[in-house]
This record gives structure tokens, C-alpha cells and sequence, in this order.
């Protein structure tokens, strides 16, 4: 299977990408490719035109770029962090610029804080933006509490009972891959 990451904080000392390059790892580890899109790096202006709404040929090349990497993705997860309750500006603006990619394949969502509850208050707000989007959430969400203090910089747990959420998290979504496949090569 062909993963998509989506990450979505351009803060400077951001301690998500922790979490990132976690739930990246593992996913690898499970022998799927993995695409992290971080926000930061594809640095995509604030929504004007979709990539859909642009003539062929003539969307940036980073537009191109991604929605290849949507466009062959199998499922998606999404990195986010809680800012006041909800998602992080970047990562609205990153996922709103596709919107047929996302038709009929599952996401899965890790979400984090730097305080004990693990960002889960975002989860509703992201739950409503994957539905609306046609990449329905699996039930079970990865939060991670204290992000900063979980991880180190290149995304190693701290805690190693991280290892068995995201496995419990990973098999869960692995079965919607799987299931979502099967039904898109029947035809959606």
C-alpha cells in the first residue's frame, strides 16, 4: 500500500514533526511507501485555486507534485496538532487544495499536544473535514500527550509503550486499507 502523511505545523520549534516522523517509521516498518507532506517544506500559498481548478499542465510544480503523491495514495494519515481546539491553519490550507484524491480511501488520525490530553479536541473538527472530503477516519485515534517530551528530534519514542498503540492504531487502519481497496477495484 501507498501511504500519504499529512503534516501540518510551519511553527518554528515545532515539536510535532516528532510525531510525524513516528507514525512515518512505522508505517514503513509494516513494508508500505510512505509519502510525508509537511507543510513547511511544500509551503503552499493560502487557497486561491484547487489543483483541480487550474488548465492541465499549468499548476505549480509542487501543486502537481503532491496531488501525484494523493493521487496514488492508498490512504492517508494526518498529523495534527490542537491549536484552540481545532486544526492548525497549514494543514486546512494543505488539505484543502485537493479534493478527488481523497475520494473512497481511509485516514487515520494522530493528533498531539504539549499538555496531557493528547490534542484530542481536534479530532471532531478533523473527523468532519475527512468525511466531508470522502477519506473517512477509522474510529481509533493515536494521541500523543506532551509531544515534546515524548519523542526525541529524529522521532523515536521516549516511552516505548508508544510502540504498541501505534501497532493496535496501524492493524486497525491496515484492515480499512485493505477493505477500501478491495471496493475501489470493484468501482466506485
Amino acid at each position: 500500500m501507498i501511504i500519504s502523511v499529512l503534516y501540518g505545523s510551519t511553527r518554528q520549534n515545532r515539536q510535532g514533526v516528532k510525531a510525524a516522523l513516528f507514525i512515518t517509521e512505522q508505517i514503513r516498518q509494516r513494508g508500505h511507501q510512505v509519502h510525508l507532506i509537511d507543510a513547511r517544506h511544500v509551503d503552499f500559498p493560502m487557497l486561491d485555486l484547487m489543483y483541480k481548478e487550474y488548465d492541465k499542465g499549468q499548476a505549480p510544480d509542487i501543486f502537481q507534485s503532491v496531488h501525484e503523491q494523493l493521487e496514488e495514495s492508498d490512504g492517508f494519515v494526518l498529523v495534527s496538532g490542537e491549536y484552540n481546539h481545532s486544526i492548525p491553519p497549514a494543514l486546512k490550507n494543505l488539505v484543502d487544495h485537493y479534493q478527488s484524491e481523497y475520494h473512497f480511501k481511509p485516514s487515520a488520525l494522530v493528533t498531539y499536544s504539549a499538555g496531557p490530553f493528547g490534542g484530542v479536541r481536534v479530532g471532531p473538527h478533523l473527523r468532519a473535514i475527512t468525511g466531508e472530503l470522502g477519506m473517512i477516519s477509522i474510529p481509533t485515534m493515536l494521541p500523543i500527550s506532551r509531544v515534546g517530551k515524548s519523542f526525541d528530534d529524529e522521532g523515536n519514542p521516549l516511552d516505548q509503550a508508544y510502540f504498541r498503540r501505534a501497532e493496535r492504531f496501524l492493524d486497525e487502519f491496515d484492515w480499512y486499507l485493505r477493505a477500501f481497496k478491495s471496493e475501489r477495484e470493484q468501482g466506485s
